[in-house]
């Protein structure tokens, strides 16, 4: 779960801009576990944001604004600026809490608070969330149509390895039959690559159809009964694709058990094999041939070409297992670069906003050391 966010307008103050009138500004803050957020804002900046937020989403917030008044004045009294304080930060904290996400996923709400726009959203449980888009790469198929679109991909990678299974089924070569192995084993990897994004991409779709991430009239929101058929399709296909490496290895196996079977009375040791050569010109040397075979191991000793060429594919379908959980590791670390991305945008907005503030107190104190040095 992500970090709880607090949304509030602990004090107020007064600004006094070099030849205007002082008026009472607001302080809104945004407190996470690691950071603090802060922005200084007046009434007419709430009233502006409030008119925007009814403009772009149609329908005003849940609560209103504290009402402006013409006679009195905040600036010199404490218990109106004190009563529109509460009155704003409730304001605030309904547009946070609200069920409806459709004031905190506009584009005023993100400038109101200084945000950059388009890679931050705060949502209803008061966490601050990215909505910047990424790359496909990154993660799962998080666009409705686009997952269709991977699914129609994937029936037909499992119909491939299913017409390829059958095909090495019926060869009579070992040559073929190892072709079509290795043709069936590379789409059911790229099938079960292709299950990974489909899941991620529901899991994605399904967070957003909740609420805060698809937005107001979203395009990636989907109905329960629409997520759970699709959920119902992944699942056949994973069955599927489990039914189907299931065949392959069995093929592999008893093609192996045959092979053995078949051969196993020509199967010469090693003794014999070296008392066949002793004493001619093809005997193996007993140092080392620059070059040469690599000598026997124990999974290899006694084992014909077959049985070596079936230890192989197994060693490389290992190899390929760890390729594909090596790729899953370097997909999680770029998502964290991402994220780390988005962390330093963030920081240097608000960088960028602490040297406003310092820039302005330079300027005030510039004017007064001028004021003081007419005074001396």
């Amino acid at each position: 779960m992500a970090p709880a966010l607090q949304i509030s307008i602990p004090t107020a103050s007064t600004a006094t801009p070099p030849g205007n009138k002082p008026f009472t500004q607001y302080h809104v803050v945004l407190q996470l576990p690691l950071r603090k957020h802060e922005v200084k804002k007046r009434y007419s900046d709430f009233t502006d944001l409030h008119t925007a937020l009814a403009a772009q989403t149609g329908q005003p917030p849940p609560v209103t604004l504290p009402p402006k008044s013409w006679i009195r004045r905040t600036v010199n009294n404490d218990a109106l600026t004190e009563e529109r304080r509460q009155g704003l930060e409730k304001y605030l904290k309904s547009i946070v809490e609200a069920d409806d996400a459709r004031w905190r996923s506009s584009s005023a709400w993100r400038s109101f608070l200084n945000l950059p726009s388009g890679t931050s959203t705060l949502h209803a449980n008061g966490s601050l969330s990215s909505t910047g888009k990424r790359p496909e790469s990154a993660g799962g198929t998080a666009d409705p149509n686009q997952w269709l679109d991977v699914h129609r991909d994937l029936k037909t990678q499992v119909q491939a390895a299913r017409q390829q299974l059958k095909q090495r089924e019926a060869a009579t070569t070992a040559q073929s039959q190892h072709a079509l192995a290795a043709d069936a084993k590379a789409s059911l990897v790229r099938a079960a690559t292709s299950i990974a994004q489909l899941e991620d991409g529901l899991r994605s779709i399904s967070a957003a159809s909740k609420g805060d991430d698809a937005g107001w009239g979203g395009t990636m929101k989907l109905g329960d009964g629409e997520i759970r058929r699709r959920r119902d399709l992944l699942g056949a296909a994973k069955k599927e694709v489990e039914g189907l490496e299931g065949l392959l290895r069995s093929m592999a196996t008893k093609s192996s058990n045959v092979s053995s079977a078949v051969q196993a009375g020509a199967v010469a040791s090693a003794g014999d094999k070296a008392a066949l050569w002793k004493g001619t010109s093809a005997a193996k040397p007993s140092g080392r041939v620059l070059g040469g075979p690599l000598k026997e191991t124990e999974r290899t000793r006694e084992l014909d070409n077959n049985g070596v060429l079936q230890l192989q594919q197994q060693v490389m379908e290992d190899q390929e297992e760890d390729v594909l959980s090596l790729g899953k590791t370097v997909s999680r670390m770029k998502d964290m670069g991402i994220m780390i991305n988005e962390e330093l945008t963030i920081q240097n907005e608000m960088l960028g906003l602490v040297d406003q503030d310092v820039e302005r107190h330079q300027g005030k104190l510039d004017v007064a050391r001028s004021r003081i040095g007419k005074i001396s």
